[in-house]
């Protein structure tokens, strides 16, 4: 049976060997190498007990390759040049090359503020790719870990996995949403103005599937108050308010340009109080990959242009 010469290769001599044959040179070669010509040479001692060949002899003007030298040289390079490829093209990203689905899950806050411009501005820099827009649910923390959905977008939802990564991506303002007639005239109101109106909460699976923050703060200041109609379908609460006088918790995300039926009312409270975090959630393995990075930006950058708006 033949020598096994490739299992106990240290494969950082193979380099060296390549930058030498192609130097002629062990000075030039230890430049490319960014290391000192001695350890140049105590590699090439190395290779030539390991293949009891002397690779390469002086000559006038430099160093000659021996046949063995060449044959060596010949069959490596292709091979070396692949995973010099391979490793590089892996810190490589470009979205005009995703031609493959993205599922997003985007919560019901987000889902309709956000769907039309996330479209767009996802689909004009990866303009092949396949994209879903899926609503977020309380399965979808399970399905970023089974790998069905790539990026969540979601309030920070409570005892999520270790292995689901939550990251902020911008702080929202409470606002609330009422018909264009209703009888709170005023822009701004305090909890105590709110007293006798009833609220249409909007539900987030996973962060208020069985609460009502609007009701939580006017249980705290005594407001009384009742959570008369609640819905996952934001176009549901929208027409119950056109036809009530309830009104809705949501925030300054929400796109009142689009319903010229509705208005906005601020309200006083403190801001530790009416801010809450929109934060995206992948599988902790995807921190570092350039898609999700790419695919967190983008997220990003709709969501503090629709703020602005």
């Amino acid at each position: 049976m033949a020598k096994d010469l490739f299992s106990t290769l240290d494969l950082n001599l193979l380099r060296t060997f390549l930058i030498v044959h192609q130097e002629k040179n062990t000075r030039k070669a230890a430049e490319r190498l960014f290391v000192t010509q001695p350890a140049v040479s105590q590699a090439l001692q190395k290779l030539r007990h390991h293949f009891g060949d002397d690779l390469f002899v002086k000559v006038h003007g430099g160093l000659q390759p021996t046949h063995f030298s060449e044959q060596l040289a010949n069959e490596l390079s292709p091979h070396m040049d692949g995973i010099s490829n391979a490793v590089n093209s892996s810190y490589g990203f470009d979205p005009k090359e995703i031609d493959y689905p993205i599922k997003i899950a985007l919560s019901p806050v987000v889902l309709a503020c956000l769907s039309g411009s996330l479209y767009k501005n996802i689909t004009q820099q990866a303009p092949n790719c396949k994209l879903e827009l899926a609503s977020w649910t309380t399965s979808s923390a399970e399905e970023i870990q089974k790998g069905d959905v790539l990026l969540g977008i979601a309030y920070q939802v409570p005892y999520i996995s270790k292995e689901v990564y939550a990251q902020k991506l911008v702080d929202i303002e409470g606002r609330l949403f009422v018909r264009r007639e209703h009888p709170l005239k005023q822009a701004k109101v305090t909890p105590q103005d709110l007293a006798g109106y009833e609220i249409a909460s909007l539900v987030t699976p996973g962060w208020n599937d069985s609460f009502s923050q609007a009701s939580q703060i006017l249980e705290a200041q005594s407001v009384p108050h009742r959570v008369a109609f609640r819905s996952e379908m934001l176009l549901a609460i929208i027409d119950v308010l056109l036809n009530s006088d309830m009104y809705m918790p949501h925030s300054n995300l929400f796109p009142i340009h689009n319903y010229p039926n509705l208005r906005a009312i601020d309200v006083d409270v403190e801001d530790e109080i009416k801010m809450v975090g929109v934060y995206s959630h992948i599988h902790i393995k995807n921190r570092n990959n350039p898609l999700l990075t790419w695919l967190n930006n983008v997220v990003q950058d709709a969501l503090k242009e629709q703020l602005n708006k």
